[in-house]
């Protein structure tokens, strides 16, 4: 099934590892995401201490979310990301993570350094919303 997401870009702006907005057509679903955590299936933190492991759990988790609404990482219209550190090189090694899990479909995204997340030992978390076409629930 093809996205309904249409991601934007501009050469009047600079070239940045995502589309700098997205859009989805009138009648589309919106699907709010809440943040998705590096938790493992007992409730524990995966990982403490190790960003790339948080990220990439955070973004399995994302997936499942999303399937359960009936919608796929090629359906998300925009992120923020959240890393628990005021080093940017942690940062980074969260985003790198996260882009690669979203290939070509580079959309709007925001990376903040937050001092703390929810969870004892959490690093990452990821909101998202998505837009899918239709109104199938």
């Amino acid at each position: 099934m093809t996205s309904a997401v249409r991601l934007i870009r501009s050469d009047a702006l600079a070239d940045a590892p995502y589309a700098y907005a997205a859009t989805a057509p009138a009648g589309s679903r919106l699907i709010f995401l809440a943040g998705a955590c590096p938790l493992e299936d007992d409730g524990t933190t995966t990982a403490p201490g190790d960003y790339a492991a948080q990220a990439a759990r955070c973004v399995e988790t994302l997936r499942v979310a999303l399937a359960a609404a009936g919608a796929s990482l090629d359906d998300i219209i925009s992120t923020r990301v959240l890393v628990a550190s005021s080093r940017q090189q942690d940062l980074v090694t969260s985003w790198d993570v996260i882009h690669a899990a979203f290939g070509s479909h580079d959309v709007p995204s925001t990376l903040l350094g937050v001092t703390v997340l929810g969870y004892d030992d959490q690093l990452v978390e990821i909101e998202a919303i998505a837009a899918v076409s239709g109104d199938a629930s």
